[in-house]
């Protein structure tokens, strides 16, 4: 990296560090949302798909869709129907994130072994028991999994929200963009990179945290 362009770097922080902070934490902000509520969406429809079988083809096939239309086309198509801003942003990244965790629970509750199920109905468990206290904790990890996958693609995706006026730190990559500053690209991508480790390694270690066992002897 030449000196000047390392100058013009120490220059942003020094006279735009308010701004900076702002847009990380508009980033984390919105990525946290739709986390949450595609983390709910995601296990609630992941749960029906495997108790009503007959709707698990068409759930599964329509947000296998959504998850090939790119995420830019998404946002796109959300401004005729709910304008610019947080609002359509947030939608486009909940349409994004739900596939993964999804894919995810169906796959984690129908590896449930039998026998588990057979044996907590023998015990009296009624449904919900066996939900809350058989299925949801076997197939955890790999519930985990998905959501890991989804906040990944949550904070890369959430920079392209920039472009409908959401705010985050893509304001900074596309206003480098414009300007053809390439200081601004560089702490806009690498803001953003470093954004998208920290949560993977936030969630490997409430992985390894909630699923101790799964780590004993190693």
């Amino acid at each position: 990296m030449d000196s000047s362009l390392w100058e013009q770097i120490t220059n942003y922080f020094t006279t735009d560090i308010g701004a900076y902070l702002l847009s990380v934490k508009e980033h984390i902000v919105i990525s946290v949302l739709a986390l949450a509520v595609s983390a709910l969406i995601g296990i609630i429809l992941g749960y029906l798909c495997t108790v009503q079988r007959k709707y698990e083809k068409w759930i599964i096939s329509l947000f296998q869709v959504l998850r090939i239309v790119p995420s830019l086309a998404i946002l796109f198509l959300l401004i005729p129907v709910m304008g610019t801003g947080f609002q359509p942003a947030m939608t486009a990244l909940i349409l994004l994130a739900i596939p993964p965790i999804l894919m995810n629970t169906v796959a984690g509750l129908e590896e449930v072994p039998d026998f588990m199920l057979e044996t907590a109905y023998a015990v009296g468990m009624s449904n919900w028991q066996a939900l809350w206290k058989v299925r949801l904790p076997l197939a955890a990890p790999l519930i985990l999994t998905g959501v890991k996958t989804a906040a990944i693609e949550i904070v890369a995706s959430a920079t392209l929200a920039a472009k409908i006026g959401a705010g985050g730190l893509g304001s900074i990559i596309f206003t480098g963009l414009g300007l053809n500053r390439i200081d601004l690209l560089l702490i806009g991508g690498i803001s953003v990179a470093v954004l998208s480790i920290a949560i993977g390694l936030v969630l490997d270690r409430s992985e390894r945290w909630l699923f101790k066992y799964k780590y004993t002897g190693k």
